[in-house]
């Protein structure tokens, strides 16, 4: 199997697939753009896998296709980032390197090949489980954080509630004190002592 042609092909398909996917955030006219983009190197990758035979090709394929499919979960996540997003492509990676694994294997005979397989499989179930933990943490700190968000905002609503009520509370003092000095007038001057203090202190 030629290796070092394989690798040079796999790092040009690299090149492309990161430079066409990778992204904080991408628009929606971008996402087209970007998947379109990702079809193309696929069938260009596909194209130069031609130049080998055998297991050689199987194993080229093999990339190719591996990161055709990371490349369309990194663009998705960039697009619509999001825990499920991130964990999608987690799962992509594992399945690209997985597939590429087997194929190697068959390079092998016997007890090498068993142990390649075997190798191959754990290092999967190893990523998926990485994966799987990643996202529930994720989501369980989303949930916490979301709970604290709603704690926070009726600890929010109960003080300012309570300002309300003290300031409230504070004008009819007031008041009481504003009406009670009016007394101190007689009839039409008293009368309007009183409208003057229910103004100022907002009473009805």
């Amino acid at each position: 199997m030629n290796k070092p042609g394989i690798t040079a092909i796999a790092a040009a398909i690299t090149l492309c697939f990161t430079a066409g996917a990778m992204a904080a955030s991408v628009s929606k006219d971008e996402y087209q753009a970007r998947k379109a983009g990702i079809a193309t190197e696929y069938k260009s990758a596909s194209t130069a896998c031609d130049s080998f035979s055998a297991n050689a090709k199987d194993v080229c394929m093999a990339e190719a296709r591996g990161k055709e499919k990371v490349a369309k979960a990194e663009l998705d996540a960039a697009y619509r980032p999001n825990s499920k997003a991130g964990y999608n492509v987690s799962l992509a990676r594992a399945e690209a390197d997985y597939s590429v694994a087997m194929q190697k294997c068959d390079d092998k005979a016997g007890n090498d090949k068993d142990v390649c397989i075997k190798e191959a499989k754990a290092a999967q179930v190893a990523a998926k489980a990485d994966a799987t933990s990643l996202l529930k943490t994720s989501n369980a700190t989303r949930a916490a954080n979301d709970k604290a968000a709603a704690a926070r905002a009726k600890a929010s609503e109960q003080n300012a509630a309570a300002r309300e009520t003290a300031a409230t509370e504070k004008r009819n003092a007031e008041y009481a004190v504003a009406k009670e000095k009016c007394e101190m007038f007689a009839d039409d001057a008293r009368a309007a002592c009183v409208t003057e203090a229910k103004a100022r202190f907002g009473q009805s």
